[in-house]
């Protein structure tokens, strides 16, 4: 069904190390914490729901048990003391 849209699928299959676990854990989390909450009225405005979630939140003050349940900004911080 892939190639019939011209999509390529990715390398990795289930239960292999190079399966893109952590991309597809990132787009579960958006999904379930930005995207499933809100009917968007365009493209544009999810777009910009999207950039403002992952550059104002995820990326910053979003705690992630792979760095000790800290935000990615103290885990940086941390390091850098």
């Amino acid at each position: 069904m892939a190639a019939e849209f011209g999509v390529r699928l990715s390398v990795g299959g289930t239960g292999q190390c190079w399966d893109n676990a952590l991309a597809e854990s990132f787009f579960a989390t958006t999904k379930r914490e930005l995207l499933d909450t809100t009917t968007w009225p365009s493209r544009a405005a999810a777009r910009t729901a999207i950039f403002d979630f992952i550059e104002g939140w995820y990326n910053s003050h979003r705690l992630h048990s792979g760095l000790g349940y800290r935000s990615p900004a103290d885990y940086g911080t941390a390091l850098a003391a």
